[in-house]
């Protein structure tokens, strides 16, 4: 607890969590919790009696934002990773998120933060084992070998509108890799529009079934591809 000498009649963002002992991000954490109130002297600052009642209840604060920040994809994913002994792929995270189970907190140079209490949390394995096999990221050859097709094939299927990138992520000298969800593949691989054995009875050299579907519009009206 701050001494008599040393106490300030104001603390500021980064004077309250530097002179309670908390991080910055677990006294933001404190906020959004509602376990610290809102700046009260001139919306900037936290009042002194805030500060001294925050240092009481210190340890309960502690407890309750926890140990682990907000963070990147890859960070939650070695987190789960090491949590479970399991492979956890590239995809997991988003895929959690997208099924309601791994709130986003915010971002970082336009990438998402996942929920560093959330994934404190986590409990169940299962959850995290089917997240990771469907959301799984492909680059563009390896999806196309999990579907069994050429290239021009999967170019066909883009063309068609029957499977889109599900993440852009920059590669090396800044070009920009698309990558494809296992479950969007999956999807694919059983649709009824596809004659699959055909297409992969389909010699090479020969026209693919592929070839014949109808290339997919834009909104503006321009072709998809």
């Amino acid at each position: 607890m701050t001494t008599t000498a040393t106490a300030l009649k104001s603390y500021g963002p980064m004077q309250f969590p530097g002179r309670s002992g908390l991080h910055l991000w677990q006294f933001e954490r404190a906020q959004r919790l509602g376990l610290i109130p809102g700046p009260d002297v001139n919306g900037e600052r936290w009042s002194r009696a805030v500060f001294d009642d925050a240092i009481a209840r210190i340890d309960t604060i502690k407890q309750a934002t926890g140990t682990l920040p907000d963070v990147g994809a890859a960070r939650a994913e070695r987190h789960l990773a090491d949590r479970f002994s399991i492979t956890v792929h590239s995809g997991t995270a988003a895929e959690l998120s997208r099924r309601g189970h791994l709130p986003v907190r915010g971002e970082y140079r336009a990438r998402p933060l996942y929920c560093g209490l959330a994934l404190e949390a986590f409990r169940d394995r299962r959850t995290v084992q089917r997240a990771s096999a469907a959301g799984r990221l492909h680059m563009r050859d390896a999806a196309a070998k999990a579907l069994g097709v050429r290239e021009s094939d999967f170019d066909n299927l883009l063309r068609a509108g029957l499977l889109t990138h599900s993440e852009i992520v920059e590669g090396w000298h800044h070009t920009l890799v698309r990558l494809y969800r296992q479950a969007d593949l999956d999807r694919l691989v059983r649709s009824r529009r596809i004659d699959w054995p055909a297409v992969h009875a389909t010699p090479k050299g020969h026209r693919s079934p592929l070839a014949a579907l109808p290339t997919k519009k834009s909104t503006d009206g321009a072709a998809v591809g």
